[in-house]
C-alpha cells in the first residue's frame, strides 16, 4: 500500500526512488488552484517557468507533489520556482505533456521516480527533479539569457510607441472620485513578500493615512492586513466578491479596444466601475493613475522592480511597467524588502542582560531616596521572618 507523503516528511534530498501520493486537485491557472489545495493534496499544474510567487503560492497550501505538464524551467531565464518547491520537501515531476491535465479532480495519484500513476494505473510519465537537475536547468537559463534581454528591450519600445500619449501626458486616465491630489498612495500588490513588507509599514499608515490601492489580489492582502482599501484596480481575474464589495472604488483595466473580461463579474455584483483602457499590466495604470491624480508619494508594495521579476510574469507586457517606473519618477518609493531591512536580529540572550540592567536601574534609583530605603528594609524584614518561619518547621 502506498504511503501518503506530507511535505514534513520528506527533505530536500529525498532520492529519486521515494514514493509519493495523495488526491490530485487540477487547475490550469496555478494560482487559483492554490487556493483549493489542501494539505498532501497533489497538485496537477500547467505552468511553464514556474515563478517564485506561484511556488510560494504552492508551498503555503503544502501539496506533497506538484506534477506539471510543462517543463518548470524552460530555458527562458533562471527562474526561482522549481528550487523552492524542492527546498520545501515537495516532489516535483514536469513535462508531463497535456494529457495530465485529464486526470479527474480528485482522483488517487501515485508517483514513482518520473511515472505518474492514477487509481493505480500507469498515466504518465515526465522528469522528476532533483537539486542536481534543477542547478543544471537554471545554468542552462543563464546562458541563454542574453536572448531575452534583447527581446525585453525591443518590447519596451514596442510599448513606448504604442501609449505614448498615455505615458507622457497621460491621455486616456479616466476620471475617479477617490481623493488622491496631494495625498500618499499606497498601492500593495500580491508580489514577493507582499506581507511581511506591508505588516511593516503599519507606522507609516498610521502616521500619513495614505490612500490604499489594491492591484486585483492585493485588495485582499490590505483587508487581511486589518485595513480597507479605498480603490482596486484590476482585470478582476484574482480578487475576492468581498474585497470587490467592501465599498471601495472599482476601477476595472481593460484592453486597448474596450474590451474589459472583468467587468462583467463586478457589475453582477452591484457595483458601478471605472474602464480604464491600456496596455500593460495593472500595477502599471495603478501608478500612472495615482501620479495623473496629483499623488504626492507613491509607496508600492510587492510590485515588479528587476528583470528576474518582470520575465517571472512570462509576458510581453511586462516591459510597460519598466517605463512607468521611469514615468513616475521621484515620486515613487519601492517598499520592496523593508521588512528584511529592519528584520531584529536582537537574541533572547540580549533581551534578559537588558532586562536585569533594567530593574538594576530601578532598585538603584529606589535605595537613593529615603523612601526606598524604608522599602528595602520593610522587605527586609519580612524576608527574615519568612526565614525564620522555615527554620521553625524544620526545627520543630
Amino acid at each position: 500500500m502506498k504511503m501518503i507523503l506530507r511535505r514534513a516528511d520528506r527533505s530536500p534530498d529525498t532520492s529519486d526512488d521515494a514514493d509519493g501520493g495523495g488526491t490530485a486537485r487540477v487547475g490550469a491557472r496555478t494560482k487559483d488552484l492554490t487556493k483549493r489545495l489542501r494539505p498532501g493534496d497533489v497538485a496537477v499544474i500547467d505552468h511553464a517557468d514556474i515563478d517564485r510567487v506561484a511556488a510560494e503560492a504552492l508551498v503555503a497550501a503544502g501539496p506533497c507533489a506538484v506534477l506539471n505538464a510543462a517543463p518548470s524551467t524552460t530555458g527562458r531565464y533562471p527562474n526561482a520556482g522549481p528550487d523552492i518547491l524542492l527546498q520545501a520537501g515537495i516532489i516535483l515531476v514536469d513535462d508531463l505533456g497535456p494529457e495530465i491535465m485529464t486526470v479527474h479532480d480528485g482522483a488517487r495519484v501515485n508517483i514513482e521516480g518520473g511515472a505518474v500513476l492514477v487509481d493505480g494505473q500507469p498515466f504518465a510519465t515526465g522528469t522528476r527533479q532533483t537539486p542536481e537537475t534543477v542547478e543544471r536547468d537554471l545554468a542552462a537559463a543563464r546562458e541563454g539569457l542574453s536572448d531575452e534581454i534583447e527581446r525585453f528591450a525591443e518590447n519596451t519600445l514596442s510599448y513606448l510607441r504604442r501609449e505614448r500619449d498615455l505615458l507622457l501626458d497621460g491621455v486616456g486616465v479616466p476620471d475617479v472620485r477617490t481623493e488622491i491630489d496631494g495625498r500618499h498612495v499606497l498601492i500593495v500588490v500580491r508580489g514577493y513578500h507582499y506581507r511581511e513588507d506591508l505588516a511593516m509599514l503599519r507606522s507609516y499608515i498610521a502616521e500619513n493615512r495614505p490612500v490604499l490601492v489594491g492591484v486585483d489580489g492585493g485588495a485582499d492582502a490590505i483587508l487581511d492586513a486589518g485595513y480597507r482599501p479605498d480603490m482596486i484596480v484590476g482585470d478582476m481575474d484574482s480578487v475576492s466578491d468581498r474585497a470587490l464589495s467592501c465599498g471601495a472604488e472599482i476601477v476595472v483595466h481593460a484592453y486597448r479596444d474596450g474590451n474589459a473580461p472583468g467587468l462583467e463579474r463586478v457589475r453582477a455584483l452591484g457595483v458601478d466601475p471605472v474602464v480604464f483602457p491600456a496596455t500593460g499590466t495593472s500595477e502599471d495604470i495603478a501608478m500612472l493613475l495615482a501620479d495623473d491624480k496629483g499623488a504626492k508619494l507613491i509607496v508600492a508594495v510587492g510590485t515588479h522592480a528587476t528583470l528576474v521579476e518582470f520575465l517571472d510574469k512570462g509576458r510581453a507586457g511586462m516591459a510597460s511597467t519598466f517605463l512607468t517606473r521611469l514615468r513616475v519618477g521621484g515620486k515613487l518609493v519601492d517598499a520592496k524588502g523593508v521588512s528584511r531591512l529592519y528584520r531584529t536580529r536582537i537574541s533572547n540572550l540580549q533581551l534578559t542582560l537588558l532586562s536585569l540592567a533594567g530593574v538594576a536601574a530601578v532598585l538603584a534609583a529606589l535605595w537613593s531616596t529615603a523612601a526606598g530605603q524604608t522599602a528595602f528594609g520593610l522587605v527586609g524584614a519580612q524576608i527574615d521572618d519568612l526565614v525564620s518561619w522555615i527554620g521553625s518547621l524544620f526545627g520543630g
